[in-house]
């Protein structure tokens, strides 16, 4: 017996999300016709049998606060794959898919290429949640649809509308002062502060906490790191290999900070004794590791709750203006940090 043909069979042979075929699976609005038509005549030729499949959709039925009845769904659009395989960005939209439970709405995602707008039918839509950095030729084309939209973790000076935000900076500036309060004094920050404006804001915050202290050196910071968590990893372990004197590393996020402490546990470099290391994000293996990391806490799902309530608000006319809305973050201290070694 051949293999079981699913949604995402489907959606592979047609190059479109696995969202778009299940709800044109499902006759849900939000799918241009010509594109249900390719769906189930594709569906009919791969063999798909629908019986046992479950629809990847998402719908509730409570009190609708919703104005435009014949609009029922928000497009979430994602950036490229490495950051939806991102733990990080996994919470955020489980948090948006938590915050329009309170509201009669569906959630379709999909990612920017796609080409949604060759195959998503704007009428089907209230508005749109944008996650993360997506390039501004991807949002100009969003903005032509005339519909409300929400930036979660980055803005563009071309579209001015509400964006949403972990309160990186202050939360950087807190972390990387608590390091030199144990007496760090060469404290370096990783991560490519190009990669996301998260990273950018994290670098902000380190920077001006280390001018705060007259401690900041430029003479051994990391290059630029290329565009990609990978080419990252590969930058850092060169670094690590001829790593000038320092006492602390402050990460910019969590996965980045257990990669530096596994690299340094090859090289029988001793965390805490040897070298503090801090993350941001507080991702679960970051209290699973050894030693727990110190980290900050990002509220994702509350992010994801508050671009819904955003949104909404636009949909509604509630709202006489745009907002940029920072959210607090929470210093976790654990095993990875230690008073400076003598």
């Amino acid at each position: 017996m051949g293999k079981r043909v699913t949604i995402q069979h489907i959606a592979d042979y047609l190059g479109v999300s696995k969202y778009v075929v299940s709800r044109a699976l499902a006759g849900k609005s939000g799918v241009k016709d010509e594109t249900r038509d390719r769906v189930i005549e594709a569906a009919k030729k791969l063999g798909y049998n629908s019986s046992d499949q479950h629809t990847t959709f998402f719908s509730f039925s409570q009190q609708d606060a919703v104005t435009k009845n014949e609009k029922r769904n928000v497009l979430v659009v994602l950036p490229r794959s490495h950051y939806q395989e991102s733990i990080y960005w996994g919470k955020i939209i489980d948090g948006i898919s938590s915050g329009i439970s309170d509201y009669t709405l569906g959630m379709v995602i999909m990612t920017e290429t796609d080409q949604f707008a060759n195959v998503i039918n704007v009428d089907g839509f209230v508005g749109i949640i944008s996650v993360g950095k997506i390039a501004s030729p991807v949002l100009m084309e969003l903005k032509k649809l005339k519909i409300p939209i929400v930036l979660i973790d980055f803005e563009d000076p071309l579209l001015t509308t509400d964006t949403i935000f972990a309160n990186n900076y202050d939360s950087s500036f807190q972390l990387t002062n608590y390091l030199i309060g144990l007496g760090h004094k060469q404290i370096k920050f990783i991560g490519n502060i190009h990669y996301s404006r998260s990273f950018h804001d994290r670098w902000l915050g380190y920077r001006s906490a280390m001018e705060s202290h007259q401690l900041l050196d430029h003479s051994s910071e990391l290059p630029n790191q290329g565009d990609t968590i990978e080419a990252m990893y590969e930058t850092i372990n060169i670094w690590l290999q001829t790593m000038p004197p320092v006492t602390a590393l402050v990460c910019a996020n969590d996965s980045l900070a257990l990669f530096v402490i596994s690299k340094l546990n090859e090289r029988n470099v001793k965390v805490p004794e040897e070298i503090s290391v801090t993350g941001f994000d507080n991702i679960e293996n970051s209290y699973l590791s050894n030693p727990t990391l110190t980290t900050i806490h990002v509220p994702k799902e509350q992010i994801g709750k508050r671009a819904v309530k955003l949104l909404v608000d636009q949909v509604n006319g509630n709202k006489d203006y745009f907002e940029k809305v920072l959210l607090t973050c929470e210093l976790i201290i654990r095993n990875s940090t230690a008073k400076v070694y003598q």
